[in-house]
């Protein structure tokens, strides 16, 4: 039998392999499937939703930053620590310069939440508390449907 393609040189160099001998290994599912997001990029996707919900209502949003932070930075007071409740969110008004920003902390919510409705609920309920905090109105100005379960 005659192999009219010759078989291509290895590459110089170090050989990457894993300790099995198999080589390395492709990702688990492709880009464009919900399995390849990380969580914290789901997250960030129900924030966006979230925002995108309530900017058709309220225009001026578009005006303002929404973050996403891993946990929120606590300086306890002299003996105070642990009396707090971990905030889920917060507001950074706007200065000279510097839009106002609405932070929503994606561990101290995961936490709270046991599935993906539960938690796209809950960053619903946390997005429409800070902007209504930050637009000085309440939450049920800010979304009709804040109190519906």
């Amino acid at each position: 039998m005659d192999n009219p393609v010759p078989p291509t040189p290895a590459p110089r160099g170090p050989r990457r392999r894993d300790r099995h001998g198999r080589g390395m290994r492709g990702p688990v599912a492709p880009p464009q499937v919900p399995l390849a997001a990380s969580r914290a990029e789901l997250f960030t996707d129900l924030v966006q939703d979230s925002v995108e919900r309530l900017e058709r209502r309220w225009p001026q949003l578009s005006d303002i930053d929404f973050l996403v932070l891993e946990v929120p930075r606590l300086d306890p007071p002299d003996g105070a620590a642990g009396e707090e409740p971990v905030p889920l969110g917060g507001v950074v008004t706007a200065k000279e310069g510097r839009r106002a920003r609405v932070v929503i902390y994606r561990r101290p919510v995961e936490i709270r939440t046991k599935g993906r409705d539960e938690r796209a609920a809950l960053v619903h309920e946390v997005v429409v508390e800070q902007v209504a905090e930050l637009l000085g109105l309440t939450p049920e100005a800010v979304d009709p449907h804040y109190d519906d379960d």
